[in-house]
């Protein structure tokens, strides 16, 4: 349920928070006073279009914050799906509007997008104004209101005919134009050919970029190789590095008894000279293993310019060039075998639409028995509801499969005694529509799992005795959901349990709304002014009191 709001620089609101409870709460005020603005506020914090319009004239940002509490299944869900966490049993909501436009959200601290915060709030709140009874002027949606009754068998079918898409797609994509599917299958032919032909190896072209770099460079190598070998065996002129350490050792070790010193010395050249006969066999052998020609780094270009192309058309390495063949035979086979594919779908087609066909049976069968039940249950709150000789049946007609089913259901009504049902468009009226509209969501209260109900107006165009009745039916949905009412209705007021006062007032040239909660005698003043304006008389004080101690 929505806990409390806090209202920053919206539109004529500078500044209001509001603590809200369960039951009934309702929201009166004169024409004008900013009542509409409550319900904008909620619409923005729970995702819905707004406009810099909304920002208080003179403010940079307008600031909207809602604490929800005990928020249901389906919303603690749509959290975890988007990663936001959420403790302490309370969901925190926040949107920012600037004066230029931009928006920015947060829910329990998180930053979102609008359409994240819109898909948690409709899990939240579900709000009907004034002019929301059109959704009934449409039968493409009467089919919600029986399905939220509880019927079986809808995610059965849902199920059944996801598969059935899914067969059909697959076929869509086998019958396509037969000359589409031989240039595909020429192209793909031509692929691994060419694919094949190269004999690709994992990890070949870094093993030709170090070899070619070898070739490149082998001059240079042979050079410093030949130089090492000439230093350390030297020529007829010069004795090379070797035989000098040698000598060196020699003489060494004819004087390494007389001092401890010179045992060391002679040591360590022995050991220098045994790492100068290993680095010149080291260069000898490296030097010997040089072999390379100009045909080889041709071919070694050739094999990397190859490479280089494939890498544009198949991939950017070996491995997804290899992917890149498999899955082309793979669809080369596919296009040989189509023919036999086709006759396989056909087959598993025909068995998708039947067993579709057979649970879109029982879900319609389904709907009906609920229909009837909604029927009976919403007929009964209309009746309350000073529409005691309305007739309301459901019509059901059979369309083509979707994924709802293949019922095309229309909600059809008739005010008079002897008039046959009509569609709801071409006899409702505007305060007829909203009873119905209210009819229906008393029935689907105890099945909604939305915490919060917000009704804008509901009273529009209906007169005082049905406005006492529509408060004592909101009064009875306030037992299973929360809800909230913006209401001009004296009758529907004091049904609340709590009330709320929205009032504006000039101070300089600037426009303020508050809002506050009232006790007793407030409500008895306030109900009086909704019935009788400005002037308050004692009677209209005593209608209030009766009015307050009848609920």
């Amino acid at each position: 349920m929505l806990k409390s709001l806090n209202i920053e620089n919206i539109a004529v609101i500078e500044k209001a928070d509001i603590e809200f409870s369960r039951g009934m709460s309702v929201l009166t005020g004169e024409t004008g006073a900013g009542k509409s603005i409550i319900v904008d506020s909620i619409n923005a914090v729970l995702g819905e279009r707004t406009s810099k319009e909304l920002v208080r004239h003179g403010a940079e940002n307008a600031y909207v914050s809602a604490v929800f509490e005990d928020i249901n299944k389906s919303a603690e869900d749509k959290l975890e799906e988007f990663g936001i966490p959420y403790e302490n049993a309370e969901l925190i909501i926040n949107r920012r509007i600037s004066s230029q436009g931009k928006t920015s959200c947060r829910i329990n601290g998180v930053p979102c997008t609008v359409s994240m915060l819109r898909e948690i709030g409709k899990l939240l709140v579900n709000i009907h104004g004034q002019h929301d009874s059109q959704a009934l002027l449409n039968p493409d949606y009467h089919y919600q209101f029986i399905d939220m009754m509880g019927v079986k068998g809808l995610e059965e079918y849902r199920e059944a005919f996801k598969k059935l898409i899914s067969v059909r797609r697959r076929l869509k994509e086998l019958t396509a134009n037969a000359d589409d599917k031989d240039r595909q299958f020429e192209l793909l032919s031509y692929e691994i050919s060419e694919l094949e032909a190269a004999d690709i190896k994992i990890g070949e072209r870094e093993e030709l970029k170090a070899r070619r770099n070898l070739i490149i460079n082998s001059q240079n190598i042979i050079n410093m190789l030949s130089s090492v070998i000439s230093a350390f065996n030297g020529d007829d002129d010069t004795q090379g590095i070797q035989t000098m350490i040698s000598t060196a050792l020699r003489e060494s070790e004819g004087v390494s008894d007389v001092d401890g010193e010179l045992k060391k010395l002679s040591v360590k050249l022995n050991e220098l000279s045994s790492n100068a006969e290993e680095i010149k066999d080291l260069a000898q052998t490296k030097l010997n293993t040089i072999d390379f020609s100009e045909s080889e780094l041709e071919k070694i270009e050739e094999r990397l310019d190859m490479y280089y192309r494939f890498s544009n058309k198949y991939g950017s390495t070996e491995e997804e060039m290899l992917s890149y063949l498999e899955n082309a035979v793979t669809k080369r086979n596919m296009i040989k075998n189509s023919d036999e594919e086709l006759e396989k779908l056909n087959a598993e087609y025909d068995s998708a639409l039947e067993a579709s066909v057979s649970k879109a049976d029982a879900l319609s069968k389904s709907r009906r028995e609920v229909a009837l039940k909604l029927e009976k249950a919403v007929k009964s709150e209309l009746q309350f509801l000073d529409m005691p000789k309305i007739e309301f049946v459901t019509d059901f007609k059979k369309g083509n499969l979707s994924s709802n089913g293949y019922d095309k259901i229309e909600f059809l009504i008739s005010t008079n005694p002897g008039e046959p049902p009509k569609s709801l468009s071409k006899i409702a009226s505007g305060g007829e529509l909203s009873r119905i509209m209210l009819a229906i969501k008393k029935v689907l209260a105890v099945k909604d799992t939305v915490a919060t109900l917000i009704f804008d107006e509901i009273d529009t165009g209906v007169s005082g005795k049905a406005s006492s009745k529509i408060g004592q039916s909101l009064k009875d949905v306030s037992r299973y959901t929360q809800v909230l009412c913006v209401t001009h209705s004296a009758q529907i007021a004091s049904c609340a349990d709590t009330h709320y006062l929205i009032s504006k007032e000039f101070r300089g040239d600037n426009t303020y709304t508050s809002v506050k909660a009232l006790d007793y005698d407030e409500r008895k003043q306030e109900l009086a002014r909704i019935m009788g304006g400005m002037n308050i008389t004692e009677t209209l004080l005593k209608s209030a009191e009766e009015l307050l101690k009848g609920n």
